[in-house]
C-alpha cells in the first residue's frame, strides 16, 4: 500500500551529526542521540526530536541541547503555498525582537541534498500541547489530568499569546515579505483570492463538497469591503499549536505554516471556529472550566485592547479555510490508498458539520456518537 515515505531514523542520526559538526566551528566530538518523533514526510512538516552534545573549542565541559529539526514538505503538501524559509525567519525575528513566546531558532539549511529537502533546527521547549489525536476534548492530558480552573487558565493564556502576536509592529520587524500581491490587495481581498485558489487546488478531480461550496459562496457574498486593520496573523491560531508549562501557561507558540498579514479578527475567528470544531464537531461535551465563546472574546479584547468585530464572518471564513484543508487531506489519503476512492471524508467531517449548523445548511451526514 503506497504511503508517505518513512525515513530511516538511524541513518538520519548519522547525517544530522555530520551536518551539525559542520555548523559548530571548532567543536569536537559531536554526538546525536536517538531520533524520535513523527517520521512521515509529506502531510506536514516532518519533525525529528533528538539530543545533541559536543565539546566546544577551548572548553572543558561538553554542551548538551535538546533540539527539534523540521523538514520542509515537498510533493504531498497540505497547503497551496508554504514558504518554509519565511516560517523560519518569522519565528527567529519574533524570538529576538518581540514578546511572543517562540522556540529559539538555531539554523536554517537550504541544501536539499542533506535530508532531501530544506530544514531548520530549533531548541526544544519544555511543555505539552493539547492533542489532535485523540482530540483533546475526547482524551489526553487536558481532559484527564487538569482541573476546571487549570483549563480556564490554559485557554486564557492561549488567548493572551494570540494577542501578543497581533501586538507586534510587523513593518518595524520587516515582515513585508509576507505580502502576496499576486493574490490582490493586502487585506481580505488577498486572503479570499488565496483560498479560492486553494479551494480549486485541494481536490481538482472531484466535485467540491456541498457544504464547502456553499460556505465559499456565503463568504464571497458577505466579504468585508474594507480592512480596518492589518497585523501579523499567526494563521493556525489554536491551543493545539501552543506548548503549555506545568502551570498551564504558554511556553511557546508553534506551527507558523499559515502565517500571513491580515485583519487580526481572522485569527480570532479561526480560534473560535477551532473551539467549536473540537467540541461541537466531534461531538464532545464542553469541558468544565473552558471559557464560553463570549468569555474568550472578552478575554481577547481585554488583553489586546481591541474591540472584536465581524466575528460571525471571520468564524465562517475560518471554517472555509479548514474545509479546504480537509479536502486536501482527503485527496492525499485516497492517493496513498489509505482511504477508499469513495470516502466521504471531505464531505462529512467535523468541519463541515459545524459549518452546516452555523449557516443553516442541510447536514452533510451523521456525526459519531458524543463522548459521555
Amino acid at each position: 500500500m503506497p504511503i508517505p515515505e518513512q525515513r530511516d531514523l538511524e541513518a538520519a542520526r548519522g547525517i544530522v551529526a555530520g551536518w551539525l559538526a559542520r555548523r559548530l566551528p571548532g567543536a569536537s566530538d559531536v554526538e546525536v542521540g536517538p531520533i524520535s518523533g513523527p517520521a512521515f514526510t509529506g502531510f506536514s512538516n516532518e519533525t525529528l526530536l533528538f539530543d545533541a552534545s559536543w565539546l566546544p573549542a577551548d572548553a572543558a565541559e561538553r554542551v548538551t541541547e535538546a533540539l527539534v529539526l523540521r523538514v520542509e514538505p515537498t510533493v504531498h503538501t497540505v497547503f497551496l503555498e508554504a514558504d518554509f524559509e519565511s516560517q523560519y525567519r518569522v519565528i527567529q525575528t519574533l524570538g529576538e525582537r518581540s514578546a511572543v513566546p517562540v522556540p529559539p531558532m538555531k539554523w536554517f539549511e537550504p541544501d536539499t541534498t542533506i535530508l532531501g529537502a530544506a530544514f531548520f533546527v530549533m531548541g526544544a521547549v519544555v511543555g505539552r500541547a493539547p492533542t489532535d489525536t485523540p482530540p483533546y476534548t475526547q482524551g489526553g492530558w487536558v481532559l484527564e489530568e487538569t482541573t476546571p480552573a487549570q483549563r480556564r487558565t490554559l485557554v486564557e493564556n492561549g488567548l493572551d499569546a494570540l494577542a501578543s502576536v497581533h501586538a507586534v509592529d510587523w513593518k518595524d520587524l520587516g515582515f513585508e515579505y509576507l505580502d502576496k500581491p499576486q493574490y490582490g490587495r493586502l487585506g481580505f481581498e488577498q486572503q479570499l483570492r488565496y483560498y479560492e485558489a486553494s479551494f480549486a487546488w485541494a481536490s481538482p478531480d472531484r466535485d467540491p463538497p456541498p457544504v464547502a461550496q456553499a460556505t465559499l459562496d456565503w463568504v464571497r457574498a458577505h466579504a468585508p469591503t474594507t480592512d480596518p486593520e492589518i497585523t501579523l496573523c499567526w494563521g493556525d491560531a489554536r491551543i493545539n499549536n501552543q506548548l503549555f508549562d506545568a502551570d498551564c501557561r504558554v511556553a511557546a507558540v508553534l506551527d507558523w505554516e499559515m502565517v500571513t498579514l491580515a485583519d487580526p479578527m481572522m485569527d480570532l475567528g479561526w480560534w473560535l471556529f477551532l473551539d467549536r470544531h473540537f467540541h461541537e464537531g466531534m461531538p464532545a461535551p464542553r469541558m468544565e472550566g473552558f471559557p464560553t465563546r463570549e468569555e474568550m472574546v472578552a478575554r481577547y479584547e481585554q488583553t489586546s485592547g481591541r474591540v472584536a468585530r465581524d466575528l460571525e464572518f471571520y468564524e465562517v471564513f475560518g471554517g472555509l479555510r479548514f474545509a479546504v484543508v480537509m479536502m486536501r487531506l482527503s485527496a492525499l489519503l485516497v492517493d496513498f490508498e489509505i482511504l477508499p476512492v469513495d470516502t466521504d471524508m471531505a464531505v462529512n467531517n467535523a468541519v463541515t458539520r459545524v459549518l452546516a449548523d452555523m449557516l443553516d445548511l442541510p447536514s452533510p451526514g451523521p456525526a459519531p456518537e458524543a463522548i459521555s
